[in-house]
C-alpha cells in the first residue's frame, strides 16, 4: 500500500527489495506541480533517505499524464505575493530537482502522456528514462512569460545546448521518438508495456553491487561537472523568482487561465 507524503499530492512506497516508487498524484490537473507537491517531494525524499537498504527510486505520474509542468493558477498567486515568498517558492522547487539529481541510488522515470515544463526537469535528472510511445514533451515556460532557469543546466546536460535552444525557445511539443533521438529518453515502448520495461531495468539495477552503483553515479556527476555550485544555484533561484513577478508572467498565466492568446502574440499573417 502506498504511503502519502504531505497532503497526498505525492505517494511513495518501498518494497522488500529496496525499490521505492514515488508517484506524483494530482491527476485531475495532469499532475501539475504546486507548493503542496513540492513539499510532498521533499518529504518523500526525507523519509526514503532514512530507509536502510534503499536501492532504486522509480518516478511515476498518476493518471493519464506524467507531469504537466507548473499549476499556473498557483504560479499566478505566488507571483502576486512578496519577493520573499517568491524566492522561497523558487528555492524549494529548485532544491527538489537538485535533491532528486543527487540521490545516491539509481533513479528511473517512467513517462506516459504529457511531460511539460517542470516535468522535463524531473526527466532530465533521472538516470534512466523510459517513455511510452504516446508520450509528449515540451519545455513550456517561455510560453507563459516564465523562465525554465532552475532546470536549464540539467536540460543542457540531458539533451545538449543546441536542442535546448530550439525547444526552450519555441516551446514546441515533441514526441517520444524525437525524445529518443535527442537523448531525452533512453528507451521507448508501447504504453501498455511501460511497467514491464521498468521492471526489466529495475531488475538489471538490482543485480549490481549497491556501493559500487552509488559510487559510479556520484563520480559520474563529478567528472562531468554536473553538480550545481551554491553560487549558480542562488542566481538561478533569484532569477526564477523575479521573473515570476514580471508583467510578462502575469499576462502569460492570465492568458492560460482565460484560454486566450497572450498580448504579445501578433496573430497569423
Amino acid at each position: 500500500m502506498a504511503n502519502e507524503a504531505g497532503n497526498g499530492t505525492v505517494l511513495w512506497e518501498l518494497d522488500a527489495r529496496g525499490v521505492a516508487t514515488v508517484t506524483l498524484n494530482r491527476p485531475k490537473v495532469n499532475n501539475a506541480y504546486n507548493g503542496d507537491m513540492i513539499a510532498g517531494l521533499h518529504e518523500a525524499m526525507d523519509i526514503l533517505g532514512t530507509k536502510p537498504g534503499l536501492r532504486v527510486v522509480v518516478m511515476r505520474g498518476n493518471g493519464r499524464h506524467f507531469q504537466a509542468g507548473a499549476d499556473l493558477e498557483w504560479i499566478s498567486g505566488v507571483g502576486r505575493a512578496g519577493a520573499a515568498e517568491n524566492e522561497r517558492a523558487s528555492r524549494a522547487t529548485a532544491e527538489a530537482v537538485r535533491r532528486l539529481e543527487t540521490l545516491p541510488v539509481p533513479t528511473l522515470a517512467l513517462v506516459q502522456g504529457g511531460c511539460f515544463g517542470g516535468g522535463t526537469g524531473i526527466v532530465s535528472v533521472c538516470d534512466i528514462v523510459v517513455a511510452a510511445d504516446t508520450a509528449i514533451f515540451a519545455i513550456t515556460e517561455a510560453r507563459w512569460g516564465l523562465i525554465a532557469g532552475i532546470i536549464l543546466p540539467q536540460l543542457c546536460r540531458a539533451i545538449g545546448v543546441r536542442n535546448v535552444r530550439r525547444y526552450a525557445l519555441s516551446c514546441e511539443r515533441f514526441g517520444a521518438q524525437e525524445a529518443l533521438r535527442i537523448g531525452f529518453a533512453h528507451e521507448v515502448c508501447k504504453a501498455d508495456e511501460l511497467d514491464a520495461a521498468g521492471a526489466r531495468i529495475v531488475d538489471a539495477l538490482l543485480m549490481n553491487a549497491p556501493g559500487a552503483t552509488s559510487a559510479t553515479k556520484l563520480r559520474t556527476l563529478r567528472v562531468a561537472d554536473a553538480f550545481i555550485d551554491d553560487g549558480l544555484f542562488r542566481d538561478l533561484v533569484h532569477e526564477h523568482a523575479v521573473t515570476r513577478q514580471s508583467a510578462e508572467a502575469a499576462e502569460g498565466t492570465a492568458s492560460f487561465l482565460e484560454k486566450r492568446a497572450p498580448s504579445w502574440y501578433p496573430g497569423k499573417a
